[in-house]
């Protein structure tokens, strides 16, 4: 699992990792429990080319179906193999194996504008 207080965070509940010039992405621990029970998940084709703010995932609840924007521009370089299976992952463990994609930033310093863990914790109004 990773650390939330080791990530940024976007205003519209993504997380990014990042090392080096990778980055990866999910969604936020209060994303998944607005959700609830997630049920499917569609993610990019490695190689795909992403914008920052550009919808690249979809997950679907019982309860609704969430677009997930990426935080980042870049070239997904992997997605999660194991949410095929077994999306409910991405409840049990937003910020490990619930992880959606990992990209090739194409402009790493976009990292600078997104938000630390406290001050994602105060927007929810938890800080």
């Amino acid at each position: 699992m990773m650390e939330p207080e080791a990530l940024k965070f976007t205003e519209s509940h993504e997380w990014v990792s990042v090392d080096g010039d990778e980055a990866t992405i999910g969604i936020t621990d209060h994303a998944q429990s607005e959700m609830n029970d997630i049920i499917y998940v569609e993610l990019p084709a490695t190689g795909t080319t992403l914008r920052k703010g550009d919808v690249f995932a979809v997950l679907e609840s019982v309860k609704a179906a969430a677009e997930v924007n990426s935080p980042v521009s870049g070239e997904v370089i992997g997605v999660n193999p194991d949410l095929d299976g077994e999306p409910e992952r991405i409840n049990r463990d937003p910020f490990g194996d619930g992880w959606l994609v990992r990209v090739r930033m194409s402009d790493p310093s976009e990292v600078e504008g997104l938000m630390s863990h406290d001050e994602y914790r105060a927007m929810l109004g938890e800080g």
